[in-house]
């Protein structure tokens, strides 16, 4: 458990054990869910509904594109409060404003204050908002990571290179199958002024789910980690 009493996670039903620090290649055997989904793939492509080619353009357009998406949504809600407050309110239909079909029945956006950062995780398997962010990281879906960012939050973001004060309560919420969320980082001081086109390079994936914050001298860099944890 977090050494922080005020640090919450929405859900303490599961049990974990310890676990060394996250690595970028913690994969692990596949998950059941991985292999229905590929069971699934097969016997689609056996019986002709889609192509091997298919599918690789497909995850081409995860790589390529989506992972943009997120980051434009939440850079027009840092510049219009209207968009925002819509945002918060219902994260599916905003999004859908942008074209943007969600698989999931509903996004919930999750909004850090100075007092309250949040982060996200998916503890049974790897639920994530891939319409919105693109293909989940490989320690996104390590169980160090989905296990270990329940009881030790801040351990976890300091791996990052994320450290908050102490007075900041950190919020872990758990997605599933039916429920996603996406953090809408604090806009840094400093981007006054700024296009939404700016704005949307300093939010990074990592920043999207809460594992690291916007900085300033990210400038115009595409959509990525800031760091990845070793």
């Amino acid at each position: 458990m977090s050494d922080h009493p005020h640090d919450h996670y929405a859900n303490k039903k599961h049990d974990h054990g310890d676990h060394a620090p996250i690595e970028e290649r913690d994969e692990g055997p596949p998950s059941e869910y991985e292999i229905m989904s590929r069971a699934m793939q097969e016997l689609l492509e056996e019986k002709g509904a889609i192509t091997a080619e298919q599918v690789r353009r497909r995850m081409e357009l995860f790589e390529e594109e989506l992972p943009y998406r997120g980051s434009r949504v939440v850079a027009h809600a840092w510049t219009d409060p209207q968009f925002r407050k819509r945002l918060l309110d219902d994260g599916k239909a905003a999004c859908a404003e942008f074209g943007i079909d969600l698989e999931a029945d509903r996004l919930i956006a999750v909004e850090n204050t100075p007092e309250v950062h949040n982060v996200i995780v998916c503890t049974l398997c790897s639920c994530y908002p891939r319409a919105l962010l693109g293909m989940p990281p490989t320690w996104y879906k390590s169980t160090n990571y989905r296990s270990r960012v329940v009881f030790e939050p801040r351990a976890v973001l300091k791996e990052f290179g994320t450290v908050l004060p102490d007075h900041v309560t950190v919020r872990v919420h758990d997605s599933n199958a039916d429920m996603r969320y996406v953090v809408i980082p604090m806009r840094p001081k400093g981007t006054e002024g700024w296009s939404e086109e700016r704005l949307a390079a300093i939010l990074t994936r990592d920043t999207l789910v809460g594992v690291t914050v916007p900085r300033v001298d990210a400038g115009l860099q595409s959509l990525g980690p800031i760091r990845e944890p070793r």
